[in-house]
């Protein structure tokens, strides 16, 4: 009985697993890009979303007036080109004609005064509004004491122009956001709240249906100007589990995942599917946050010592199996327009300098609590940096949060160290530089470790309103030596992504913004699973 009870087990799993696959292959709609998001987007309104998720899949439903390309530079999108003023106040933006809502609608410059007006309007709660804080009467609009935003200028159907205040360097990078996406005036009102969840915009594809928690359809919107997609559409199911979505992968019913770190080494080891890994060298910075506002760390001395005694580039090497560059600094290689050599570098392993300093300064024994987040990598990494501050006469004390509990934790200045990474909006250093070394930025805003330099404030706000390239560049280099020398982070690295395609799928690219895919160039050819 028991071997019988096994075999028919055994036939049992062999069923239902055939079931499955071929269920899953019956039910792929043909001629679509099945992808995954590992967890539900919070909204689909561009005025309101702020998690990855759903920019990966507004970049497909919207359109700006300009966009990024493979290079990251600004290019054309609905406007056709522009004009800048010599003082970098005035934008001039010529639209295309017949530029057209997935409705059939032709997009004109009113369309762009009201998408703009209403991620300002206090009554919209955009969290991005700050994009446009420099526009000529954007303050007084957002207060209630005006009807319009004085910066926003319809010239006629097909002209639109923005005043600033001051001139503002990175402003049209900021324009290829989520937030400056345009949306249609009469479906927004039409549906109310319910075009968070049922949008309508210029893109590509158009909203076909979207199950909660399980999945988001989108179907190819013929009507496109820029050209019709490859794809008929894309489906992406929302798999929180990466070994769920690993497996799903491998039966064939995901067509592009981002490898997951804990597959890494399988993938790239197996020789079925290490020729469809493709890197992406994402715009980020991971780091090491120091609380520079209290004691012990407002010491720069210790926060020196500690840069020293951690062997970045052998945890990159070992720990993080290579998956990304060595940081210079905070600013991504990428980005770092003024190259490489530069007077200040950052601070390299140096065991026996950490010691000394640490005890000279009668530091030794000096106690440092470290958060992150309850996940495995990140407890992992911190007992890995335990281990080299204790060689130097640190205690390090770890406590992990839920990811929740510690964001606010972090907020609030409670840790003296914790681990953090921030991602570009756009493709520019003052991205790196503004909301995370800033004074104005203490806390929330993206300065975590409090640190307080005027004359990095002065640096970074003279770069904001520089119009021309390489004085920016002097100025944004000299801004991320000081950091560098302050050393309120210790600066680990820039993360490669890794993304595997089916054998099936061509066309497809890796981009380090998630905004920048629209979807076009992907396409499937025919398959058996």
């Amino acid at each position: 009985m028991p071997r019988l009870t096994i075999l028919l087990f055994r036939i049992l799993c062999f069923v239902l697993l055939f079931a499955f696959v071929s269920c899953s292959a019956r039910n792929r709609l043909d001629d679509y890009l099945y992808c995954r998001l590992n967890s539900n987007p919070a909204t689909l309104d561009p005025a309101l979303i702020t998690d990855v998720q759903a920019s990966v899949i507004a970049a497909k439903l919207f359109n700006g007036l300009v966009k990024l390309d493979d290079r990251l530079n600004v290019v054309s999108d609905i406007a056709e080109r522009w004009e800048v003023s010599k003082d970098g106040r005035t934008y001039r933006f010529y639209l295309k004609k017949g530029f057209l809502f997935s409705t059939g609608r032709e997009v004109t410059a009113q369309d762009l005064k009201y998408s703009f007006e209403r991620i300002l309007k206090h009554a919209t709660k955009a969290p991005n509004a700050w994009i446009f804080d420099n526009v000529a009467g954007a303050k007084s609009f957002r207060e209630g004491r005006t009807g319009g935003v004085e910066g926003f200028g319809v010239i006629n159907h097909y002209e639109f122009e923005i005043n600033l205040t001051l001139p503002f360097s990175p402003f049209l990078k900021m324009l290829t956001m989520t937030p400056a996406y345009v949306v249609p005036r009469e479906i927004v009102e039409a549906r109310g709240a319910d075009f968070a969840s049922n949008p309508s915009g210029t893109g590509p594809y158009f909203l076909d249906s979207w199950m909660p928690n399980q999945q988001v359809v989108l179907k190819r919107n013929d009507r496109y100007s820029g050209g019709a997609a490859r794809l008929k559409g894309i489906v992406f199911r929302i798999i929180t589990e990466d070994l769920t979505a690993l497996t799903e992968f491998e039966l064939g019913n995901i067509d592009i995942l981002l490898v997951p770190s804990s597959a890494y080494q399988k993938l790239k080891n197996d020789a079925k599917w290490n020729p469809y890994i493709e890197s992406i060298q994402g715009l980020n910075t991971y780091y090491l946050g120091l609380n520079t506002s209290r004691p012990p760390l407002d010491a720069p001395v210790l926060r020196k010592a500690i840069s020293l005694a951690v062997d970045r580039k052998k945890i990159l090497e070992t720990f993080y199996e290579g998956r990304g560059r060595l940081a210079e600094g905070p600013v991504p290689d990428l980005l770092r327009t003024w190259g490489s050599d530069k007077n200040t570098k950052v601070i390299d392993y140096n065991p026996a300098m950490a010691r000394q300093i640490v005890k000279e300064h009668g530091l030794t024994g000096t106690r440092l609590t470290l958060y992150v987040a309850a996940d495995q990598d990140a407890v992992d990494l911190a007992e890995i940096i335990q281990g080299y501050l204790a060689d130097a006469g640190l205690t390090v004390i770890i406590r992990q949060l839920e990811w929740s509990a510690y964001k606010s934790a972090i907020n609030r200045g409670e840790p003296d160290m914790f681990w953090l990474s921030w991602w570009a909006d756009y493709p520019d250093a003052e991205n790196f530089l503004f909301p995370l070394f800033d004074s104005a930025n203490l806390g929330p805003a993206g300065n975590r470790t409090r640190y307080v330099n005027r004359d990095v404030d002065h640096l970074i706000e003279q770069g904001q309103h520089s119009v021309e390239q390489r004085q920016r560049d002097r100025i944004y280099q000299k801004a991320e030596e000081k950091i560098i020398s302050d050393a309120p982070w210790v600066f680990f690295w820039h993360k490669t992504d890794y993304v595997i395609r089916q054998p099936w799928v061509s066309g497809f690219k890796g981009y380090p913004i998630y905004n920048m895919d629209k979807g076009m160039d992907v396409q499937l050819r025919k398959h058996n699973h």
